[in-house]
């Protein structure tokens, strides 16, 4: 029946069970549980965002800003990275928007975010990797929920599984409208990645107080999902191909050797103290007035500084001459006392010789 998936697990003990893919219909279209659950993911996503704002001294404000244009610009950059990868796939404009009929690459998404964060930290003046950090783990925690949108659309499964694998226990039974009539057992790659994001998440989170270095948090999760996503990838049926590679594949590797590589060069100069702190601070990212280049501004600085040090050296001359003309003074002062008061004996002596009579001299 259209529009109805059909699961078991018998490994796991859960036998077969139907629901629609459609959760409810509105101004009558329906409604995909797939896109309800990718709007619960982002919901979360925010809310772990906007918990961790205060640790990196963002505003609610700023937030969101940031949560408006990030989830604009994600859902089209994920749009237009799968159809860009399928586009044989798509005959009319309105095919390529139709976005409710599903068709989303979470690496375009990704892409586009980051774009989006290095446009608004530019405009707001904010540290660019504090904020990555902040977003990254939320988004970790909103793939994991999204990847349940995949199982209720019943797509995003993997090979069969064969008897004797080590993954044969968490076979997953399953006839949707993405397979034939008679139910199959495949790997269920949604939960798998599902679950090593909720790993990921779980290990981001304990090592988020101690992070070392702006930036840490993000590299760290681009190195995890990439690692994860490496692997998985290698198991699903529907991957999107750039002539032999799967392309999801080849992004994850690339973003684990980069993340890792990047990781171990930040401890490495964080603990040599030649790591920047205030490194992606505003002022790498401060547009420059209009007229006024960096030159000028930094010759400016220089001429200022020096100006304040000349008047400081000359204010300092003041005062010390200030104080050399004021002892002089004081020292001219004492002299004419001195001189004042031996006058004053030279005319009391000259009185006592005229008060001796003659008569008195020759009596003695």
């Amino acid at each position: 029946m259209e529009n109805m998936t059909t699961v078991s697990f018998p490994g796991l003990g859960i036998g077969e069970f139907s629901f629609s893919r459609v959760a409810f219909t509105l101004f009558g279209r329906p409604v995909y549980w797939y896109g309800v659950i990718i709007m619960v993911g982002i919901i979360v996503a925010f809310a772990h965002a906007l918990w961790r704002s205060k640790r990196e001294g963002v505003t609610q404000d700023d937030l969101f800003d940031l949560a408006i244009f990030i989830v604009l610009f994600g859902v089209l950059g994920a749009r237009l990275y799968y159809v860009a990868t399928t586009w044989g796939n798509y005959h009319s404009f309105l095919d390529v928007i139709a976005i409710w009929d599903g068709g989303l690459a979470i690496y375009g998404g990704i892409i586009a975010g980051i774009l989006t964060i290095l446009a608004v930290c530019r405009i707001k003046k904010m540290n660019i990797l504090k904020v990555m950090d902040m977003i990254a783990p939320g988004v970790m925690i909103a793939q994991a929920i999204g990847r349940w949108g995949n199982f209720c659309n019943g797509e995003a499964f993997g090979e069969v599984v064969p008897e004797g694998s080590l993954l044969y226990p968490f076979r997953m039974g399953l006839v949707s409208d993405f397979t034939g009539p008679v139910m199959q057992y495949y790997h269920p790659t949604f939960l798998y990645e599902s679950l090593w994001n909720v790993l990921g998440f779980v290990l981001i989170t304990l090592s988020y107080k101690r992070k070392k270095f702006n930036g840490q948090i993000v590299l760290s999760y681009l190195t995890w999902y990439g690692f994860g996503r490496m692997f998985i990838e290698g198991l699903r049926t529907d991957s999107l191909y750039v002539g032999p590679f799967r392309i999801s594949q080849v992004v994850g590797l690339v973003c684990f050797l980069a993340g890792s590589a990047l990781l171990i060069a930040g401890f490495i100069l964080q603990r040599k103290g030649k790591l920047p702190a205030d490194l992606f601070e505003v002022r790498w990212f401060q547009p420059a007035r209009a007229g006024v280049t960096a030159a000028d501004t930094e010759t400016a600085g220089d001429t200022a500084g020096s100006n304040a040090a000349a008047n400081k050296q000359d204010g300092a001359g003041e005062d010390i001459g200030d104080g050399q003309q004021e002892r002089a003074a004081e020292a001219e002062a004492g002299t004419e006392d001195i001189q004042a008061g031996q006058d004053g004996g030279d005319i009391q002596s000259q009185e006592g010789k005229e008060a001796v009579s003659p008569e008195d001299t020759e009596g003695h």
